[in-house]
């Protein structure tokens, strides 16, 4: 018996310095990539001034033209704001559309998952918020931008920010959720609810980070809400699906991105 304790004992503590070293190691890749990774501004070309006075970056793309333009308001995926959300904005911005991207970070951006994670979950929710509407009430006082057609679009974490957005703002005349977090209460849509701006919804069959159940659950409450909307689930597409250099490329990807062109010129 006192043996077998032993050995139990030795297991014990191995797994705890492995969880220890594993701690350490997720700390320690935050830290250096912190220190020695890019920032949001490298890929900023505006600001705007949030509600409590700090200045925070953004990315505006616009077409050429004096406009006026419908807006799209775009949240970045959760490794913050850079080079792809960028050229998705160009790309937006292409069809004849003033996208303005929101580093919802203030500064952070990662190609690191573990800090990716940081910061996903340690992001402050109610000062993303603040930020969004402070963004919105900058993007429409741009020259070339049509007050009365903005629409919000955020991808992975982004989604779920655009979705909560027009949630709170009943200015939002469209709303773009490409996987992001969903609602399936019909109680919570609040805003939209006042608004009636139609929700586009993008799921991929092979997510797992947001599953087929979740997205289903997710149209359930939109029926039950009475408000327009359409939510596709792309077969056999994993998470993250749409990127800059998939929707060039016949397939999936590329359907979904036409969606959303079609989605954006039918409502804004």
């Amino acid at each position: 018996m006192k043996a077998f304790l032993r050995i139990l004992a030795y297991i014990v503590g191995g797994l705890a310095a492995l969880l220890v070293l594993l701690v350490g190691g997720f700390a320690a890749a935050i830290a250096i990539d912190a220190r020695s990774g890019r920032s949001a501004s490298d890929y900023a070309n505006a600001s705007f001034t949030a509600a409590d006075g700090t200045t925070v970056a953004a990315y505006l793309a616009q077409p050429e033209g004096v406009g006026p333009y419908p807006a799209v308001l775009m949240v970045h995926e959760w490794w913050g704001m850079n080079r792809e959300i960028t050229e998705l904005a160009d790309a937006l911005a292409a069809e004849g559309y003033a996208v303005m991207v929101v580093d919802t970070y203030r500064g952070a951006t990662t190609a690191l998952v573990p800090r990716a994670l940081y910061l996903r979950i340690t992001t402050d929710t109610d000062r993303v918020d603040l930020d969004m509407q402070a963004a919105y009430e900058w993007l429409v006082t741009r020259p070339g931008v049509d007050a009365a057609r903005v629409g919000v679009i955020g991808f992975c974490y982004g989604g779920g920010v655009a979705l909560r957005h027009a949630t709170q703002n009943p200015a939002i005349d469209a709303v773009v959720n490409l996987y992001g977090d969903t609602i399936s209460d019909p109680a919570r849509f609040g805003a939209l609810l006042e608004s009636r701006a139609p929700v586009l919804g993008i799921f991929g069959e092979a997510d797992q980070n947001i599953p087929v159940e979740e997205a289903e659950a997710f149209e359930a409450a939109l029926v039950a809400a009475e408000l327009p909307h359409t939510v596709t689930i792309y077969p056999g597409m994993p998470h993250a699906f749409v990127q800059p250099d998939s929707i060039t490329e016949p397939g999936e990807p590329q359907k979904a991105w036409q969606q959303i062109l079609d989605f954006f010129d039918a409502n804004l």
